[in-house]
């Protein structure tokens, strides 16, 4: 994992030949960079990783695959500019809702927590999609945001697998706890 990571970085910061318009820095990295400077983001997505391992296998793996997958949709429905009303206000419900089931140790069945997150990811790809640079590749863009969620989903799960020990679970529900009450902060900004 960590040679996979190591590897991307590195792509990303090789300096592109732009020789046409929408360059790779409108692409891959614009597509890389989106999600981990929107802290709404960052706090959803580490709260998928959360609730994946608090929740144990399968969870861990599926939850941190929806998300991606649905979230893909999103992005295209965004870079089509369908519209989809309430994008900002889902995806401060989204780090409320997903930090607060970590926080409350909720364990809802497999599906159901799967459609929690795909319906949230539909929000957050929507954002991403829409907010496409003009004359940027839009394919490059979209695997820089789906490369960069699945990052931050790792983070969630490198911070989860805390949860073996009683003090772990603790942190882990406290994290998730934290990310709720930012969400409530983020929602609170858009009133």
């Amino acid at each position: 994992m960590r040679r996979v990571l190591v590897i991307v970085v590195a792509v990303a910061a090789v300096s592109p030949a732009l020789a046409h318009t929408g360059g790779v820095a409108d692409g891959l990295v614009g597509g890389l960079m989106h999600p981990v400077f929107g802290p709404d983001h960052v706090a959803a997505m580490v709260a998928v990783g959360l609730w994946g391992a608090f929740l144990g296998s399968p969870a861990i793996f599926i939850l941190p695959i929806v998300f991606p997958l649905v979230m893909a949709l999103g992005g295209v429905l965004g870079i089509l500019g369908v519209p989809l009303p309430g994008v900002e206000i889902g995806i401060a419900v989204s780090a409320a809702v997903l930090g607060m089931m970590v926080a409350l140790a909720a364990r809802p069945p497999l599906w159901v927590a799967a459609v929690i997150v795909g319906a949230f990811a539909i929000f957050h790809g929507h954002a991403h999609g829409a907010e496409l640079p003009p004359g940027a590749d839009a394919v490059a863009y979209s695997a820089g945001f789906v490369i960069a969620t699945g990052c931050l989903h790792l983070a969630g799960i490198a911070f989860g697998l805390l949860t073996r020990w009683p003090a772990g679970r603790l942190a882990v529900r406290t994290a998730g706890g934290a990310i709720a009450i930012a969400g409530l902060m983020f929602l609170g900004r858009l009133a």
